[in-house]
């Protein structure tokens, strides 16, 4: 779900926005040329997928980010990189390998390389 709410480039901007600081619908509305019910809807997909979270401060509703969902991401991309940087680096090794010439053993009644006459 957290993938599915980050992907849509407003949405993406917000998260962005909300990283410096807590704001406001208004506040994070203002770059945009969507009204505030469409940026309502994306607060909204945000915070069913966990990524923010938002309260009643007075006249306010401030939004804040919730950090945990993206270190939750960040670890799992960290693990699959390292797991494919090593099928990688098993690939090149073999491919290595491969390209090298083949070295037939030379014994003294046959010689090592053929020649043509």
């Amino acid at each position: 779900m957290v993938f599915a709410a980050l992907s849509d480039p407003t949405r993406r901007s917000i998260v962005r926005r909300l990283a410096d600081g807590e704001a406001t619908v208004l506040e994070l509305a203002e770059p945009f040329p969507i009204s505030l019910p469409a940026v309502s809807r994306h607060l909204k997909v945000l915070e069913e997928a966990g990524l923010i979270s938002r309260r009643r401060d007075g006249q306010r509703r401030p939004c804040e980010l919730r950090p945990e969902p993206l270190i939750e991401i960040a670890a799992w991309a960290e693990h699959t990189r390292a797991a494919w940087e090593q099928r990688l680096d098993r690939l090149d090794a073999h491919l290595q390998r491969a390209s090298e010439p083949i070295r037939l053993p030379s014994s003294p009644s046959s010689p090592s390389t053929l020649e043509t006459t």
